[in-house]
């Protein structure tokens, strides 16, 4: 991504709320360097706009901590806000630059008409929105596409059918189901519509035998 959000460690005994006040959000890396983790602030206007262009635990975004010399690339791995105001409370990142594999979620696209739903009346029933995979940093997919255009009613497309990236593993259940065509419903409303046909084509053609005789 081209914005690369710049940091600075937080000050030791640093008050959350306070911090907030001046318009400055806590945040903590993790991963850089095993276990430790760094305590950082970030301008709060800048982790809007971040938001507003990253996805947590997809989108790889460049990270710079100013004084203290370290930079590279990180996922977002948890945006925490305020429960009624909405506004950010915290974020943490996770540092992928020493890392051969890292597991993030991928959404999934459906692509495709399905002769169940177009042709036959069924319905698409979405099961799966996103899935988790493992690849390297440098290859995650911005999406994983479900195609549906050889789907009937009573199929199922499962986990193990879709075609993954080259590199790409999924960590689901191969057998999860991601998207089904089901039958269509038969609710009072359809059975009242269909046999007020029966009756005006019962009508229709008892007119048609009574002009005949």
């Amino acid at each position: 991504m081209e914005l690369t959000i710049e940091c600075q460690k937080r000050p030791a005994g640093s008050k959350p709320r306070a911090l907030r006040r001046a318009g400055l959000i806590p945040a903590n890396l993790y991963g850089h360097k095993g276990t430790e983790s760094i305590a950082l602030t970030l301008n709060a206007k800048t982790a809007e706009r971040l938001l507003k262009v990253a996805s947590v635990n997809n989108t790889i975004i460049p990270l710079k901590i100013t004084d203290m010399r370290w930079s590279g690339n990180t996922l977002l791995r948890e945006v925490q806000r305020h429960p009624a105001k909405g506004f950010i409370y915290h974020l943490s990142f996770f540092s992928v630059a020493a890392q051969e594999t890292v597991d993030v979620d991928v959404p999934l696209h459906v692509v495709g008409e399905a002769p169940g739903v177009k042709q036959e009346g069924g319905a698409l029933d979405v099961v799966m929105t996103e899935l988790q995979v493992r690849c390297a940093p440098d290859n995650i997919p911005e999406a994983i596409e479900v195609n549906i255009s050889q789907l009937h009613q009573g199929d199922v497309l499962y986990l193990r059918d879709l075609v993954l990236p080259e590199g790409v593993t999924a960590l689901n259940d191969p057998e999860q189901a991601v998207v089904s065509i089901l039958a269509p419903q038969i609710t009072p409303q359809l059975i009242e519509a269909e046999d007020a046909e029966e009756a005006a084509s019962a009508g229709a053609t008892e007119a048609d035998a009574a002009e005949s005789a």
